[in-house]
């Protein structure tokens, strides 16, 4: 889903960098040391999933997998997404450098939103967890579709049909990174719950509130 360079006004590529600026310093505050492993393997995958790409306009329709990265790594998303469009910019011309503020708040804003509002299901169990991250994969592409249609038509009003396009064109984009994070999510909740974003957060809180 990136927006090619030409394409947008100055105005949202500035507005796009200074919200990616803020997004990664706050996902650098956050980083853990034992959390970058972590962290390298998802942005590596993001790079992986999203270089297979479906024109569509001046936008385009890949996988995004930006969904379990946010449900995972909640603000650090923000720096492990700016390193892999940054890679597939200067290794692929996907997107470009101009834009590059703006495809990475396109694509991370919507992956830490989910983790704020799906982390209470992340500790209860693998089939809440399970179905925190078929509603993250699903919610974080459709706000990304929401976020690059707004920022096509922000930019100029004949883009309004095209930003309808990218929405209408994710939506079988959205069921299967909805199945894929599905998956994903409800095997780490088995095997490795504390890699989950919100899971170590929320049991501490309730080891807190337990013990008074």
């Amino acid at each position: 889903m990136h927006i090619s360079e030409g394409v947008l006004s100055p105005t949202v590529l500035m507005a796009g960098a200074a919200l990616t600026a803020a997004g990664c310093w706050i996902g650098y505050r956050k980083l853990q040391y034992d959390k970058i492993v972590t962290a390298s393997v998802l942005s590596a995958t993001f790079f992986v999933g999203s270089l297979i790409h479906v024109p569509l306009g001046p936008s385009s329709v890949h996988l995004l997998l930006n969904g379990i990265a946010g449900v995972v790594l909640g603000w650090v998303a923000f720096p492990c997404i700016l390193v892999a469009l940054l890679l597939q910019a200067v290794l692929f011309q996907f997107g470009g450098l101009s834009v590059l503020g703006v495809n990475t708040v396109n694509v991370a804003a919507p992956a830490v939103l989910c983790f704020y509002l799906l982390r209470p299901l992340l500790a209860g169990g693998p089939g809440r967890a399970a179905v925190a991250g078929f509603l993250g994969g699903a919610g974080a592409v459709f706000g990304t579709a929401l976020m690059t249609a707004l920022s096509l038509a922000l930019s100029d009003e004949g883009f309004l049909t095209t930003a309808r396009l990218v929405v209408v064109g994710h939506l079988p984009v959205m069921i299967i990174e909805g199945v894929v994070t599905m998956f994903a999510v409800g095997f780490l909740a088995r095997v490795r719950p504390e890699l989950l974003a919100g899971f170590g957060r929320l049991q501490h809180g309730n080891a807190g509130g337990q013990s008074c």
